[in-house]
């Protein structure tokens, strides 16, 4: 058995590559608030058709000139945008860097494009649209609106809609700790996403 089969995924997809992409920010608005985190894992599929999480990317973002920040936000994410140890990066050179990693798994895999996953999928896709339009970034390697929301499918597979318990019912370990963080809940997602499409699998035969 190999580590991988790219046939397999490209051809599961429709040649669409999903990556489970996670962003914590200042608030709801995309275009007017700020990103401050940003998560992105690949997936991989064995020869017997089962998903497992792959490589992780993970970055702090320096707010963009101008971006807005809630309170609210902050206090619900617990991260805070001033403190220096953050490491925190121009919100431009995340985000090529994540399309980058993305763009060479999209190749590796031979698909033509990648499918952002996402829990309540519509805020993160909206937030990594903003940022490619804000920066003029060519060759946003997602799909411009379509999207996997691990939210619906697991309230259709589990009948659980918020991640952490969609992940008990999944038999996920989940640290509600460790929640709110853009690298946690990208990687719970992918395993959620990855669950939720090995049980259909598994169901099939």
């Amino acid at each position: 058995m190999t580590d991988y089969s790219s046939n397999l995924m490209k051809n599961r997809f429709r040649e669409y590559l999903p990556v489970a992409v996670d962003v914590e920010s200042g608030g709801f608005n995309a275009t007017t608030d700020a990103i401050l985190e940003i998560a992105a894992v690949t997936l991989l599929m064995d020869d017997e058709g089962m998903l497992r999480t792959g490589k992780t990317l993970f970055h702090n973002i320096a707010p963009f000139a101008g971006a807005n920040i809630d309170a609210a936000a902050l206090e619900f994410t617990g991260i805070d945008p001033d403190n220096p140890l953050r490491g925190a990066i121009p919100e431009q050179e995340a985000f090529r860097d994540v399309f980058k990693l993305v763009r060479a798994e999209v190749k590796r895999h031979g698909c033509k494009r990648a499918i952002l996953v996402g829990h309540n999928a519509h805020f993160d896709h909206g937030f990594v649209n903003a940022a490619s339009e804000r920066h003029n970034l060519k060759r946003n390697p997602f799909h411009p609106f379509s999207s996997f929301d691990t939210a619906t499918l697991a309230g259709l597979a589990y009948g659980q809609t918020v991640l952490a318990r969609a992940c008990e019912a999944a038999g996920i370990e989940f640290a509600p700790k460790e929640a709110h963080s853009a690298g946690y809940d990208a990687m719970k997602t992918a395993e959620l996403f990855c669950s939720i499409h090995n049980l259909w699998k598994r169901l099939r035969g």
